[in-house]
């Protein structure tokens, strides 16, 4: 995808929507997704959070679920490689949420949680110690 507007230096460009189930979910992401920065100087990163359909229309903060991310770079190899490491990193962070977070624990998503680590569903019992 093109971006908005074309950077003469920074020809290369793409655009990418990554939507979460909730805002705080959303602000969680850029957060932790913008404090590295770009290891080049031949590339260019900015975030946003946006509405689902259209983020030019005003909407409230809590309906800003989508993380906009827009790469500008010198070349399409060097574009490649910084969208390539941005996915490692929000691998980690989706990973992160699906373990540790209750709202995507409960929230009911379109994939399951059969087969995360460390999440057994419908698992009674008692502990070791029998209590």
């Amino acid at each position: 995808m093109a971006a908005d507007t074309q950077d003469h230096d920074f020809p290369c460009s793409l655009v990418i929507r990554i939507p979460f189930p909730t805002n705080r979910l959303a602000k969680s992401a850029i957060g932790t997704l913008s404090v590295d920065e770009e290891l080049s100087p031949l590339v260019k990163r900015t975030f946003a959070l946006v509405g689902l359909f259209n983020d030019v229309t005003p909407i409230s903060e809590d309906d800003k679920t989508v993380l906009k991310t827009v790469y500008r770079a010198t070349t399409n190899r060097m574009l490649r490689v910084a969208v390539n490491g941005f996915f490692e990193s929000l691998n980690v962070v989706v990973q992160v949420m699906e373990e540790l977070d209750l709202d995507v624990l409960y929230e009911k998503g379109i994939e399951g949680l059969e087969g995360v680590q460390g999440v057994e569903q419908g698992m009674t019992g008692s502990t070791v110690s029998g209590a």
